[in-house]
């Protein structure tokens, strides 16, 4: 259903250092440069055949803000997946929120997730939904 999921930043650099190494960590090649056609600098992480996730300079020029209420969640193959992103993370300038990764009791059963926020405030999930 997703094409993409866009997220903005205030430093594209910081950025691209923080989510080359977080999404390196669950598989994910190093992210495509682009420039919009307003000229702001865009980070494309594709996945082939899967959604996409974009950091973007706002094109309107104000600062990028965090949206209230909405998570990115990035699905993870393992629990140890989860706990490496949480770790990479971390160290890579983001913040741990929610609690330690872990299990936790959901709608679909028990999952293992981590939250955390990248440099710029946006909500990140490192996923596990056991089969």
């Amino acid at each position: 259903m997703l094409f993409h999921t866009m997220v903005g930043s205030n430093d594209i650099e910081r950025s691209r250092r923080f989510y080359d190494a977080v999404l390196g960590a669950l598989g994910a090649g190093e992210a495509t440069l682009n420039m919009a056609g307003s000229g702001h600098t865009r980070l494309f992480y594709r996945q082939k055949g899967g959604t996409n996730f974009i950091v973007t300079q706002p094109i309107n020029d104000e600062p990028a803000t965090v949206a209230n209420g909405s998570t990115v969640a990035f699905s993870c193959k393992s629990p140890e997946q989860v706990e490496l992103f949480h770790t990479t993370a971390i160290a890579n300038g983001g913040t741990s929120i929610e609690g330690l990764p872990g299990p936790r009791q959901t709608g679909m059963g028990t999952v293992h997730l981590a939250y955390v926020r990248d440099p710029d405030g946006n909500k990140l999930c490192g996923i596990y939904i056991p089969a």
